[in-house]
């Protein structure tokens, strides 16, 4: 799951015209990185709770901004699992 997930928020951050060529899991979404706006990371939350029904609250945007995208990817898939296993 984790490879499928890190595709989508790669297409994602492209469809929202990030430039995403060198863009690798080590790459920090925050500065130093792709310096994602808080809006662009509200944006993909969004998409990733529509998607996979991994919820990030308002008051996580800060904490998501910081990760990586491996780290994003490694939160929704664990998330994920535990929202399944809830089931």
């Amino acid at each position: 799951m984790s490879t499928e997930v890190e595709k989508f928020i790669i297409e994602a951050l492209k469809n929202m015209n990030y430039d995403v060529t060198d863009v690798t899991g080590e790459t920090p979404l925050g500065p130093a990185g792709l310096d994602l706006e808080s809006l662009s990371v509200a944006e993909v939350a969004i998409q990733v709770e529509d998607t996979y029904g991994v919820k990030f609250e308002e008051d996580e945007m800060e904490t998501v901004a910081l990760f990586t995208v491996a780290g994003l990817v490694k939160e929704i898939v664990e998330r994920a699992s535990v929202a399944a296993a809830a089931k």
